[in-house]
C-alpha cells in the first residue's frame, strides 16, 4: 500500500473529514486528559502534577497506591478484553502502515480505562499514549461510518493521531511531521492538506479549552561563545550511544517481566511496587515529569541530585512499560534527554569557562537530541523544541545534536521504538 493511491480527486471531501477527525480527535484527547485531571484532584484537590501530589502523600501511600493502581490496571485489561473479540490494531501506526485503519472502539476504551487506572496512581509512563490513540480511534470509526475504503479510513486514522498528538504537546507543527516521518514516510501534498487541518483544528480546541501555555516553559536559548556549537554536536553524539542503552533497559525489564509470570495483574502490581519503593526516596518519579522538567530547565541542580533522578527515573519507567502498563514512553524519554543535558552542561561548566546559564541550552538541546536517538524522526524532534521555545537560536546546534544522535543509535540500532518488534508478536514498548 502507498499512500499515493489516495490520489482519487476528492480533496475537498478528505478536508471535511480531516476537520471532524480534528475536533473529535483532540475532544477525545482533551477528555482523557480530563478525566485523568479530575482523578488526580480526587487524592488531592491541591496538587499541581503527579510530583506534588506524591510529595503531598505519606511514604507508605506513595509506596502501596502505585501497585494498587498497577493490580486494577491489569485486572481491567485481563477481564476486560476477554469478554472484547480480537480484531483490528492495537496501535495507531500498525493500523496507518499495515493495518486497514480499523481501531475498534472497546478495546481501545478498555485500554485507556487501564492506563487510567496506572497513570493516575504514579506509574513512570505518559498519559500521551492513550490520548493519541483515542484521537487516532476517532478518524477510524468516521472512515468506517462513511464506509470509506482501507486506505482513506488509513488517512483518517494518520490524521487522528496528527490530533491527538497536537492536543497532547500544544505543538501542532511537529504533530504532523511525527505521523509524516513515522508512518507515511512522504510529504505528498494529497496527504498533507489533510494532517495540517487536522492539526490546526486541533491545536484551536486545545488553546480554547486549555490556553496558549505550551507543555515545557522554555527558558531563553542563546549561544555565548561559537565554539560551543561543537559542544552540542558532541552532545549528539552522547545521546546517540545513550538512546540505545535506554530502550535495552526497556527491552530488558519487559523481558524480565514475561519470564517471570505470565499474569498481567501480577507484573503490573510488582512494578507498580517497585515504582512505588522508588517514590518513597525519589517522589520524582511519578508520572510523566513535566514539573520535573520545568524545574531543571529553570534551576540551579547539583549534578549528584541529577545523577540520582536520571538512573531512578529510567528504572521506573522500565519498571512500568516492562511489566505491561497502557502508556507512552515518549514523554519520559524528553525527561531523560533533559537530565542528561543538564548533567552534560554541568560537566562543560566545570571543564570551561562558561557560567551556570548555559546548563538550560543543554538540557533543551538533549531532549531533542535523546528523544531522536529513541524516535529516529529528527526533524519532528528539531521542530518540537523550535515550537517549544520559539526561538531560531536553538535550531542550529539542535539540529546538528539530533541528526547526530539519530544516526549513531540507527547504527547501533536499525530499528526505531517504534518499529521493533519480537519473538512476542506486538511492539515491544507502547506506542507514543
Amino acid at each position: 500500500m502507498t499512500f499515493s493511491d489516495l490520489r482519487n480527486g476528492k480533496n475537498i471531501s478528505s478536508l471535511a473529514l480531516a476537520v471532524l477527525v480534528g475536533l473529535g480527535g483532540s475532544f477525545s484527547a482533551l477528555l482523557f486528559r480530563s478525566a485523568f485531571t479530575f482523578m488526580r484532584h480526587s487524592l488531592d484537590a491541591e496538587a499541581v502534577g503527579m510530583v506534588a501530589l506524591a510529595k503531598d502523600m505519606p511514604w507508605w501511600v506513595r509506596l502501596v497506591l502505585p501497585m494498587l493502581g498497577g493490580a486494577l490496571a491489569g485486572a481491567l485489561l485481563t477481564f476486560g478484553l476477554k469478554w472484547v473479540p480480537r480484531r483490528g490494531s492495537d496501535d495507531y501506526l500498525e493500523a496507518i502502515t499495515i493495518g486497514d485503519g480499523d481501531i475498534p472502539f472497546r478495546q481501545t476504551v478498555i485500554k485507556s480505562f487501564s492506563s487510567l487506572c496506572s497513570i493516575g496512581t504514579g506509574a513512570s509512563i505518559g498519559r500521551e499514549g492513550p490520548m493519541v490513540q483515542l484521537a487516532a480511534m476517532v478518524g477510524s470509526l468516521l472512515g468506517k461510518y462513511f464506509k470509506l475504503p482501507p486506505k482513506q479510513i488509513q488517512l483518517l486514522v494518520a490524521c487522528g493521531a496528527t490530533a491527538g498528538i497536537t492536543a497532547a504537546y500544544n505543538a501542532p507543527i511537529a504533530g504532523t511531521i511525527f505521523v509524516i516521518e513515522l508512518a507515511i514516510g512522504s510529504l505528498d501534498k494529497d496527504i498533507l492538506g489533510p494532517l495540517i487541518v487536522s492539526s490546526v483544528i486541533s491545536n484551536m480546541m486545545t488553546h480554547w479549552l486549555f490556553g496558549l501555555a505550551p507543555a515545557y516553559q522554555m527558558p531563553t536559548f542563546s549561544i555565548h561563545k561559537n565554539w560551543e556549537v561543537f559542544t552540542y554536536a558532541a552532545l549528539g553524539v552522547v545521546c546517540g550511544f545513550a538512546g540505545p542503552a535506554f530502550r535495552w533497559f526497556l527491552d530488558l525489564a519487559r523481558k524480565s517481566f514475561l519470564s517471570l509470570s505470565k499474569s498481567l495483574i501480577l507484573n503490573m502490581a510488582m512494578g507498580g511496587l517497585g515504582v512505588g519503593l522508588i517514590s518513597v526516596w525519589i517522589p520524582e518519579v511519578w508520572g510523566n515529569g513535566y514539573s520535573v522538567v520545568n524545574s531543571i530547565l529553570h534551576t540551579n541542580w547539583t549534578w549528584q541530585a541529577l545523577l540520582i533522578l536520571l538512573v531512578f527515573k529510567v528504572l521506573a519507567t522500565s519498571l512500568s512499560s516492562g511489566s505491561g502498563t497502557v502508556g507512552g514512553v515518549f514523554t519520559p524519554t524528553l525527561f531523560v534527554g533533559a537530565a542528561l543535558g543538564a548533567l552534560y552542561g554541568h560537566a562543560l561548566v566545570g571543564m570551561s569557562e562558561l557560567s551556570d546559564t548555559v546548563v538550560s541550552g543543554y538540557v533543551m538541546v538533549g531532549m531533542g537530541a535523546f528523544l531522536a536517538s529513541v524516535t529516529y524522526a529528527p526533524l519532528m524532534c528539531i521542530l518540537m523544541i523550535f515550537e517549544m521555545t520559539l526561538s531560531y537560536q536553538v535550531v542550529l546546534p539542535l539540529m546538528l545534536a539530533c541528526v547526530i544522535g539519530h544516526h549513531i543509535a540507527h547504527r547501533i540500532r536499525p530499528h526505531s521504538i517504534y518499529t521493533q518488534r519480537d519473538e512476542h508478536g506486538p511492539p515491544a514498548i507502547p506506542l507514543s
